[in-house]
């Protein structure tokens, strides 16, 4: 199979399962195809609306958000590390060690600025 044909192959499955989707939805529509879009909107997990969308929220949402991704790029760069460490010796685990130290302060920075504090 050439590459083009494979390509094809591929976008066609692609094209086919996208529509499947939104025949399936189609069917599965509200009762009568009414639409009512705070009602019908996925939202909170099903639960109903209880403000608007675009209303405020704490800034300590954000700062908790930020902290998250830190241990999430953490994690990111842990998995290959692993793979690699035993072939490259001690230099890679004092960089590991650097890294963690560096996401270490940025914690005891939230920490001391209280984003961990939910009163």
């Amino acid at each position: 199979m050439s590459g083009f044909l494979a390509l094809a192959v591929v976008g066609g499955v692609a094209l086919l399962g996208v529509g499947l989707v939104v025949a399936v939805s189609w069917v599965l529509r509200t009762a009568n195809g009414v639409r009512r879009p705070l009602v019908a909107a996925p939202h909170a997990g099903g639960m109903p609306v209880v403000e608007h969308a675009v209303s405020r929220w704490h800034v300590r949402w954000t700062t908790l958000a930020l902290v998250f991704l830190a241990f999430d790029m953490e994690m990111l760069f842990m998995y290959p590390w692993t793979l690699v460490v035993a072939r490259s010796g001690a230099g890679a685990a004092v960089e590991m060690f650097v890294f963690l130290g560096i996401l270490l302060v940025g914690v005891g920075y939230a920490w001391r600025e209280g984003a961990f504090r939910w009163s």
